[in-house]
């Protein structure tokens, strides 16, 4: 589905990606793990073209997309929800949900079909929807982001840092839910700081180190892994 073959990104004179090389399959979930300044976010920013690529390729479902604009890239099916949530604070739930479709001038009825499934997915944030963003709890506020990245009705669904700040019990909520996105049929590359949630939910995992792959394979083989648990588990 997502092939990104021996990439290199360079942020003015400093090299963030060194040929790095990722494959994403139809219905997977796939994590990129690693210390911060490692380069998974730029990763996906690479994939939705915030950041550029000066050597390698990217492609979407065989077609080549690293010459695209981001817009372009969304209307493909890939939809990436950046670090730090980024919602309308002045907006209300409903309008940061219907404005992509706005944005993408999706039917009507597309549109009201995703509200529905959004708010089966996350009942909170439909009992808030006419509440101004800046007013939602965090774990709201990432819940009306991927609930907002879903309205674009993404093939591939990028995460940064979900469970960024948010409490244990809102970490487990949105990982269920992020599982749940899965099983319904959306493919999940996910960049997550904390590496056994990602780990447990993931089939396949990438380990970043400034810049390089340097361990990848099955997930739950990478979560016994004894370096991976001392650098990255804690243990």
């Amino acid at each position: 589905m997502l092939e990104i073959k021996k990439i290199n990104v360079f942020y003015d004179s400093i090299q963030a990606i060194h040929n790095v090389s990722i494959a994403v399959n139809q219905g997977e979930i796939v994590t990129l793990i690693g210390s911060n300044g490692a380069g998974k976010s730029t990763i996906l920013k690479a994939v939705s073209a915030i950041a550029k690529i000066s050597q390698g390729q990217i492609t979407f479902s065989g077609k080549e997309i690293h010459t695209l604009k981001p817009e372009q890239i969304v209307k493909l099916g890939i939809t990436h929800i950046p670090e730090g949530r980024r919602i309308f604070r002045s907006l209300t739930v409903l309008q940061n949900l219907t404005v992509v479709g706005a944005a993408l001038n999706l039917p009507k009825a597309t549109i009201n079909k995703s509200l529905e499934e959004i708010f089966a997915l996350f009942p909170q944030i439909e009992e808030r929807k006419d509440q101004l963003g800046w007013s939602l709890s965090g774990g709201e506020q990432q819940m009306l982001a991927i609930g907002r990245g879903l309205m674009a009705q993404p093939k591939l669904l990028m995460l940064d840092e979900p469970s960024l700040g948010l409490a244990p019990n809102l970490v487990a909520q949105v990982f269920k839910i992020i599982r749940e996105i899965n099983k319904r049929g959306t493919t999940i590359l996910l960049v997550e700081q904390n590496a056994s949630a990602a780990l447990s939910i993931a089939g396949r995992a990438f380990v970043l180190e400034v810049g390089d792959v340097t361990m990848q394979g099955n997930a739950q083989d990478l979560l016994k892994n004894d370096q991976v648990r001392q650098k990255y588990l804690g243990l």
